[in-house]
Formats: C-alpha cells, sequence, structure tokens
C-alpha cells in the first residue's frame, strides 16, 4: 500500500509550482498554522473556529490514488470518534469545488471540505499528497505524517487526540 513517496514528492512539487525549500512542515508540539478556507459547498471555515476540540486535517486530491483508497477508512474513523469531539476537515489540494464535491459525495463525506490553492499547503508542508495533521485540544500539532496512512495508524493518532 506503500507509495513511492519520492517520485511524489517530486511530481507535486513541480505540479504545485511551490518552491520545496521553502515549504516547512509543523513538528509534534508546534502550534497548527492558522487558516481561513472556502468550503466546497458554501461558507467558510478556520482553525480558529474549532479551538478546544480535536482536529484532524486530511489533504487530498481526486486524482490522488492513496486518497481513495484512504478514504472510506477516513470516514468510518470520523464517524466512530465524532462522539469524542473529533472534527474532520477534508483539504481539497488545488481542485476545484466541482472535484471536491465530486469526491465527498463518491465517499459520501460527512465532514467539512475545504478548498486550498495552495497557501494553507504550503503552511502544512503538503508537498505530496496525501498529508496528515492531527491537532490537539490546545491547537498544537500532535501527529503529522506526509504520505499515506493505514486505518490502525490513523485511529491511534485519532486516539492520541481524543483522549
Amino acid at each position: 500500500m506503500k507509495s513511492s513517496l519520492g517520485f511524489a514528492a517530486i511530481a507535486a512539487c513541480i505540479i504545485a509550482a511551490v518552491p520545496c525549500a521553502a515549504v516547512a512542515a509543523p513538528r509534534s508540539g508546534d502550534a497548527a498554522p492558522a487558516f481561513t478556507l472556502k468550503r466546497a459547498t458554501t461558507g467558510t471555515l478556520s482553525l480558529s473556529s474549532l479551538h478546544g476540540k480535536p482536529v484532524y486535517l486530511n489533504f487530498f486530491a481526486s486524482w490522488c490514488a492513496p486518497c481513495n483508497e484512504e478514504a472510506p477508512f477516513v470516514v468510518s474513523l470520523e464517524k466512530k470518534y465524532r462522539p469524542k469531539g473529533l472534527v474532520v476537515v477534508g483539504v481539497d489540494e488545488q481542485e476545484d469545488a466541482s472535484k471536491a464535491k465530486g469526491f465527498a459525495a463518491k465517499y459520501n463525506i460527512p465532514f467539512a471540505v475545504v478548498l486550498d490553492d495552495g497557501p494553507m499547503g504550503k503552511d502544512y508542508g503538503a508537498i505530496a499528497l496525501p498529508v496528515h495533521v492531527f491537532i490537539d485540544r490546545s491547537g498544537k500539532v500532535s501527529t503529522y505524517r506526509l504520505g499515506e496512512m493505514s486505518a490502525g495508524e490513523i485511529e491511534d493518532a485519532i486516539k492520541k487526540i481524543t483522549s
């Protein structure tokens, strides 16, 4: 299930036209970078509106094979941990609303999907997809992962921020 991360990172940098050296991923214990983005449907969503809640940011794109593989268990885990306060935000990287809505419909995504045209991805070190960021209730990054994760790895990271 593991992808060729080296090639994907180079391809993502070329496609995104983002200088890779300028992209720095947040580390465990860092304050999560602030954002306010348009939702794929209507309105906006900001990280500040989620303060005090455990947050899982799932960066994806409709063309990303690992993102498509992970989507069903991300949806399942969101439903399982929602009663513990978990908020999942899907971050569609550099695609338009129709692609984001199509991806959300394909997987019956019940959580917010926002559209990033690059700045948030840069702040979160999204040089390839998927990217997983788990933020604790105090707004600090608990776990950060560039590349795909198994359902068990995602659940372990969720448990750390919901307990």
